[in-house]
């Protein structure tokens, strides 16, 4: 049964979640949580059977908005959910890790 549980700040996600960022490429390429998976929002339908149903999935953005939305449908579609509150910003603000496939200075853009 879907749940969509509450909200939490970026600190508290756990190390060995399973992180699915739904932001754009461009977002993904300029810096992520390491171990994170990559399906942007609009691909999401199409791509849920990469998500695996029997894991609490947190799902973070850039700000928390488009994750929201996320894990609202995910939920609705019998995944257990949390939205990563504050999204990537947080995340860097709370000075946790992010990393580049390029081995660039990772941000969030």
């Amino acid at each position: 049964m879907g749940e969509r549980l509450p909200d939490v700040p970026a600190a508290t996600v756990p190390d060995d979640a399973w992180l699915l960022d739904v932001r754009e490429d461009d977002e993904w390429a300029a810096g992520h949580a390491p171990g994170a998976r990559h399906i942007p929002l609009g691909q999401l339908g199409a791509r849920a059977a990469e998500v695996p149903q029997e894991e609490v999935i947190y799902v973070v953005c850039r700000s928390g908005h488009r994750s929201g939305q996320a894990a609202q449908a995910l939920a609705g579609a019998g995944w257990r959910t949390v939205n990563v509150a504050g999204g990537m910003q947080q995340w860097a603000a709370a000075g946790l890790p992010m990393v580049t496939d390029s081995g660039a200075e990772p941000y969030v853009a």
